[in-house]
């Protein structure tokens, strides 16, 4: 890819205020780190007030840059009714906490993230050992030891319980207009996108984004199958008549059902090389992940900081699952609690 292409890819992230719509106004907040480089707000103008889907991560950055793009359209924080939040990772969710401690906006977030929400709350990280230990990757839980093992000076934490949560597929009437919220679990258990059928936008959070694939199960709560239901829901989005899509990471537009076809495939493909792998010998999920490519430019997992390792390690136990649904492979967990796999 040209310098200049990729430019353009990531011209989304550049900071401002931009109407992707009659009333809707897409705002790209900062992320602290070179992954992910941005998150989008979307502001939607609604009888003299704002609501927002989705609200950044609570840096002072990520606050300044809101505030600022707020005021271009004429409001501010306090005009900030209501927060749908798509899910509960801290770059959608945390601001909008911080926000409400001061202007006391209501949060609304998807009935299917309360037991992780509640993990995260009671700050149990037993649960994301267990998992490294039964996948195989102790070198994984060793390193992160090294890195986090010290105590961390005491601070409030950034999440709090939202004011409502979206139980199942429901409709969220605006002034302006109605917003349905449909559950889509995978990337998280309570992922929801919310759809403008009148305007044909969908604001798809992390389910569908335009470039990458966004992770699968990444939650303390994280359900037996992530990969299966998150197949579902790229399925059930299918079935919605197709929509501009809004993302949370990446530019707007292009079709629903273009992006979800080619996500499907995505991950057909991913679960053919991940059979692949345990065909060449590999055991458990985190010999998979050694064996497999990452990102786009087909990264060895080795290269990759240990955050994003940890994610690959995870993203193969999802994928392993689903094949030993399908028949393809076989799994057994063995007196230490390491789960291996062979074909069937």
């Amino acid at each position: 890819m040209s310098g200049g292409a990729v430019e353009a890819r990531h011209a989304w992230i550049e900071p401002g205020v931009f109407e992707v719509a009659p009333g809707v106004h897409r705002i790209p907040l900062p992320l602290p780190n070179d992954g992910l480089r941005a998150v989008n707000a979307y502001a939607i103008e609604d009888d003299g007030g704002l609501v927002l889907i989705d609200s950044g991560w609570a840096l002072d950055e990520a606050r300044d840059q809101l505030e600022s793009a707020l005021g271009e359209i004429g409001y501010g924080f306090e005009d900030i009714r209501r927060f749908l939040v798509t899910h509960v990772h801290r770059d959608h969710y945390t601001l909008a906490v911080a926000l409400r401690r001061t202007f006391g906006s209501r949060i609304s977030l998807g009935a299917g993230e309360q037991p992780s929400l509640e993990a995260i709350l009671e700050g149990n990280q037993e649960v994301e050992a267990e998992r490294l230990r039964r996948w195989g990757a102790a070198d994984l839980l060793a390193k992160l030891a090294e890195a986090y093992g010290g105590k961390a000076p005491k601070t409030r934490s950034p999440y709090e319980l939202p004011d409502e949560w979206l139980d199942g597929k429901v409709e969220v009437p605006l002034a302006s207009r109605t917003l349905l919220a449909v559950p889509t679990p995978g990337h998280t258990a309570g992922h929801v996108v919310f759809l403008d059928s009148a305007s044909s936008l969908m604001f798809s959070g992390d389910h569908v984004l335009p470039h990458i694939t966004p992770s699968i199960g990444v939650e303390p709560a994280r359900p037996e199958l992530p990969l299966r239901d998150y197949l579902d829901s790229l399925r059930l989005v299918q079935s919605y008549p197709d929509m501009r899509l809004l993302p949370a990471h990446g530019p707007v537009g292009g079709s629903s059902h273009g992006r979800v076809a080619e996500l499907l495939q995505h991950h057909e493909e991913r679960l053919e090389q991940t059979a692949g792998a345990v065909r060449d010998g590999a055991g458990t999920a985190y010999e998979a992940a050694l064996a497999l490519g990452w990102t786009r430019r087909n990264r060895k997992f080795l290269d990759m900081d240990l955050f994003n390792q940890v994610l690959a390690v995870g993203e193969t136990d999802a994928h392993l699952e689903v094949l030993v649904t399908r028949g393809v492979l076989t799994a057994t967990t063995d007196d230490s609690g390491i789960r291996e796999y062979a074909l069937a």
